[in-house]
């Protein structure tokens, strides 16, 4: 198949991907999508209307016909063809991802593209080793057994911070259970979606994966629509809340992967050196625009002004640049709105509280328009002020002084948001105390932000339901039957 989204043409023409086929939305309508490292035009996408979404869902519904009753082997198969295919591709692929974002080329390729078809891998696996209660006489004269079936059709809409992974963190487990998909990508970042599911197309049958772009009124018809027996978002609370509210009307399956305020608490014996770098990794990665970054910290008393000293110095030694360059850790901001949210959070400081470096937009050669900004660290801040309750989003990390475990716990529970966490201390026991105790899905310690196939990810609270990754990930896209079978009379 000759794949539209090369890179050869001055300006990108991207296509719906509906039942098997590159389409143009049905009212020829297209938007504009922007290079973030520079601001400017690269590439056209399809504006979708209800005609579009009418056509992606009627064609996945005829296809889940089939593709439901598939064996896991088969699906299997097909999930590990896709696999290879990211692997042959994999420069294409994060070419592409990088116009579409502006991340480093080098660790788009390194952090991401193996993950990418890993979770194909994973998944491909997990298909086949479901399992339920073993069948039985749980009534006398009777069997029962459970089955475990595909949900149906889903509709999935993804985010602009990971667009190639989140896409696959999506449909990686719903192909695999047997259902069928319609996904909608970011206004901001359609390509490598686009890109995906036509690769798939090579391996699946025409309306098992289908890709709509558009803006947030194509991501309302998606989840409104009558068709999906359940739909999934990864994005912001307003969005997810958005979305519950639409699907409780039709009473669809929802699963949920929001925002997030991860707390990083480091304790007086941590190892002051090696958890100021690993957090400013994990906080300025991607910029920060991660749900699960490690921007919220909580210092012990004794070590509060070291680490500050140690966080500024992570900082003033990171940087930010165009994808090209080797020695860069994050891109630019995915958008203006996204910048100016960034500037407005920092600016709106309160009097209490002291920005110890950057707080501004990064001059970045070459990217003079782009959405650059700069690593900042602020102290000072109070539990209830906005930087600390609200996600910031951006290459920003708070610090705070706690002044004993109770009121670090406290303060790291204290937010609205249940994503992730950290724990940075050489106590085991109140290692295990704090995992316990924090009021999150996913705790780290003494690390902060590593993903594997094979373990759940997913929130509390605010942060949403269901899990991502993992057999969790792949239980939530299937449903249990109960049969019973009356065996006679002895």
């Amino acid at each position: 198949m000759a794949l539209s989204n090369d890179l050869s043409n001055d300006l990108k023409v991207l296509k719906n991907v509906v039942d098997g086929e590159l389409v143009d939305a049905a009212s020829g309508a297209t938007y504009d999508v922007l290079d973030p490292t520079t601001g400017a035009v690269y590439a056209t996408a399809p504006a979708s209307g209800a005609e579009d979404v009418d056509r992606a869902y009627a064609a996945a519904q005829a296809a889940f016909d089939s593709w439901g009753r598939t064996t896991p082997k088969e699906r299997s198969a097909a999930l590990l063809k896709i696999a290879d295919a990211i692997d042959a591709r994999a420069d294409q692929i994060t070419a592409v991802e990088v116009r579409d974002t502006g991340k480093p080329i080098g660790l788009t390729s390194t952090e991401e593209l193996p993950p990418s078809s890993d979770h194909f891998r994973f998944f491909a696996g997990a298909a086949r080793v479901l399992e339920g209660k073993s069948a039985g006489e749980y009534l006398p004269g009777h069997t029962s057994w459970i089955r475990r079936e595909p949900v149906g059709v889903v509709g999935q809409v993804t985010p602009w911070n990971y667009p190639l992974m989140m896409m696959i963190w999506k449909i990686a487990p719903a192909l695999a259970a047997g259902n069928t998909v319609v996904l909608k990508p970011s206004d901001t970042t359609p390509a490598s979606s686009s890109l995906l599911a036509e690769i798939c197309q090579e391996f699946l049958p025409p309306g098992v994966l289908n890709v709509v772009t558009g803006d947030r009124d194509t991501g309302r018809m998606l989840v409104s629509h009558r068709t999906p027996q359940m739909v999934s978002i990864t994005g912001s609370v307003r969005a997810g809340m958005e979305v519950a509210g639409a699907a409780a009307a039709d009473v669809k399956r929802v699963h949920l992967e929001l925002g997030g305020k991860a707390p990083v608490i480091v304790f007086d014996d941590a190892d002051l050196e090696a958890a100021a770098e690993a957090i400013a990794t994990a906080g300025y990665f991607n910029a920060g625009q991660d749900c699960t970054a490690a921007t919220r910290v909580l210092a012990g008393p004794r070590v509060h002004d070291d680490f500050i000293a140690a966080l500024t110095d992570q900082a003033r030694n990171t940087r930010t640049g165009m994808p090209d360059d080797e020695d860069v850790l994050y891109g630019p901001l995915n958008n203006s709105d996204q910048l100016a949210r960034v500037r407005g959070m920092v600016d709106r400081l309160p009097d209490h509280a002291k920005l110890e470096i950057g707080g501004g937009p990064a001059r970045v050669a070459g990217g003079e328009q782009g959405y650059f900004y700069e690593p900042t660290v602020l102290s000072g801040l109070r539990q209830d002020d906005e930087q600390i309750q609200t996600e910031i989003f951006g290459p920003v990390i708070t610090v705070q002084r706690f002044s004993e475990e109770d009121e670090a716990l406290r303060w790291a529970n204290g937010v609205e948001y249940g994503l992730s966490a950290s724990v940075w201390t050489k106590d085991h026991q109140r290692a295990l105390r704090m995992s316990r105790d924090l009021d999150f899905g996913v705790v780290w310690i003494n690390t902060h932000i590593p993903f594997i196939s094979e373990m759940p990810h997913g929130g509390f609270k605010h942060s949403g339901y269901g899990k991502d990754l993992s057999m969790y990930g792949l239980e939530d896209y299937t449903r249990i039957k109960h049969v019973m079978s009356y065996l006679g009379e002895n």
